[in-house]
Parts: C-alpha cells; sequence; structure tokens
C-alpha cells in the first residue's frame, strides 16, 4: 500500500485526479466539487474500508457530483471536480491541516491512513491535491485573460443529522450559504434570493461556517473575487431526480443573485454606511 518517491501513486488502472466538465463554459459561474468523488487509488485498495463506508459521507460529498454535472449544463458553465474520496485526500484543507488526510472520520477509523511516511504523505499531495488546485488556477487564469467575470461556487453537501455529545440533533436547513473574508456581497445576494424562496429554511453559515479549516474558496477566490460556499442537505441529493431538482432551482436562483450583486454594486457608494 506504501508509495515512495520512486514509486508514483497514481497507476495507468487510475483515472485522472481532477475531471473539467464543459471545458471553456461561457457562464459567470465557475463551479467547483472539492469533495464530488470516491475513487481510491488502485495501490490503497479501499483504505481498509468496506464500499458502504466509502459511499458514506465520510468518503465523499454525496450527490455533488451528479448536482455539478447537470448545473454546469443547464448554466453553461465549467465544472471543476475531484475524483477521489476525501479519505485519500481532502482537498479542501491545507497541508497544515491535521484531518487533511483523516486517520478517523466520524468516528470510523481509516486502516489505510494509519502510520502514513513522509513519502506516502507527499505522493497524495503531489498527485490529487496539488493537481486539482492547479486545474482549478489555470481555468481562473484563462477566464481572467479573457476578461471573463468569475464567481466561484463550491458545491458541498452535508448530513441531515449532527452527531452530539447526547443525541443526534436534525438539521432543520435544506441548504446552506457559507461565507467569511474577502468579497462576501454575492454570497448576501444569493442569501437574499434564496430567503425569497417560500420551502426553503436556509443557513447563513450554517450548518457550518467558513473559517481557517476551509482551503479552496480562501485559495482562489480571497481576496477580492466573488464567491459562494453551498451546502446542500445530503438526503436532498439521494436520488438524480433529487439533484435535477436542485439543478433547476439554483440555475434561476444563480443569475437572480448574480443580478442583484450587480445592481449592488452599480447604486451610489454614499448608500453604504461607512
Amino acid at each position: 500500500m506504501n508509495s515512495t518517491v520512486s514509486q508514483s501513486l497514481l497507476t495507468t488502472e487510475d483515472t485522472s485526479p481532477v475531471t473539467v466538465i464543459n471545458p471553456g463554459g461561457a457562464s459567470s459561474f465557475l463551479l467547483i466539487g472539492d469533495h464530488a468523488g470516491k475513487v481510491v487509488p488502485a495501490r490503497l485498495g479501499s483504505l481498509g474500508l468496506s464500499d458502504a463506508d466509502l459511499s458514506r459521507h465520510i468518503g465523499w460529498d454525496i450527490g455533488i457530483g451528479e448536482l455539478g454535472t447537470l448545473l454546469a449544463e443547464r448554466l453553461d458553465a465549467v465544472f471543476v471536480r475531484q475524483t477521489y474520496s476525501r479519505l485519500v485526500i481532502d482537498c479542501n484543507r491545507s497541508p497544515d491541516q491535521t484531518d487533511v488526510i483523516a486517520a478517523v472520520s466520524d468516528g470510523t477509523v481509516v486502516p489505510g491512513n494509519a502510520a502514513l511516511n513522509e513519502d506516502d504523505r507527499a505522493a497524495r499531495f503531489a498527485e490529487i491535491h496539488e493537481p486539482y488546485h492547479a486545474a482549478i488556477n489555470a481555468e481562473l487564469v484563462r477566464r481572467d485573460a479573457l476578461d471573463i467575470p468569475t464567481v466561484v461556487i463550491a458545491l458541498h453537501s452535508f448530513t441531515p443529522m449532527m452527531s452530539g455529545p447526547l443525541r443526534e440533533q436534525a438539521r432543520p436547513w435544506q441548504i446552506g450559504i457559507l461565507h467569511d473574508g474577502g468579497d462576501t456581497l454575492f454570497a448576501h445576494a444569493l442569501l437574499a434570493e434564496l430567503r425569497m424562496e417560500a420551502d426553503l429554511t436556509v443557513g447563513d453559515n450554517e450548518p457550518y461556517r467558513m473559517d481557517l479549516i476551509d482551503f479552496t474558496i480562501p485559495r482562489h477566490a480571497y481576496p477580492a473575487r466573488a464567491y459562494a460556499e453551498i451546502e446542500i442537505r445530503q438526503d436532498l441529493l439521494a436520488s438524480t431526480e433529487g439533484c435535477k431538482g436542485w439543478a433547476d432551482r439554483l440555475a434561476r436562483i444563480l443569475p437572480a443573485a448574480h443580478e442583484r450583486m450587480v445592481a449592488i454594486k452599480a447604486e451610489p457608494r454614499d448608500r453604504f454606511p461607512a
């Protein structure tokens, strides 16, 4: 299972760590899927886990690969998605984060991540983590060169229940919008549009808040690029029909939020408090 400097992690049996769907899409939205895949490289076997564990939320963001593909089609947007399981390496974590290669995830021990040497870790960064972020950066450079205004949309999904010290707690939000530093104007415009949907309970930095744990948005959007991190509850993305419904909804709401952001930016600056 171990890799060394002379022996690469990925082999001819393995697929690319990153897929760019609808390259050259004309939309202002650049869709990102940090946890869209659940594949494990052949050299790592199954990381010592069952297929059922790898298919749980610990292995990937359920529904995001399908949702992102559908949304890319509806918006004519580029979708950059990760292929490999977050348990191999979490591409939304910095190299300094302790859980970037998790030994335990939500109480489940990951045997294939135990006692890794420096070469094992380096191979996962060099062959999965770095190429994924290089692909995002390359797409942003391409768009900037063409003077295409870009809003970075990171797509994630969350579990319906949260484990607590005493009991499981239901999460009431169907969708949450995460934001923190940088240009948060689009995130707030998106929250405003979502709150107009009568059937939705919308989380503002819920069920998580964006903070120093997040890596992708801070790396590629801060300090001045418009962005939003979207979290959708996984039970709503568990079927193709659910993914289609959310793709239809977001394909309507995201452009409306973009229009709202543009309108706000066009307002006289003296309307904003110091």
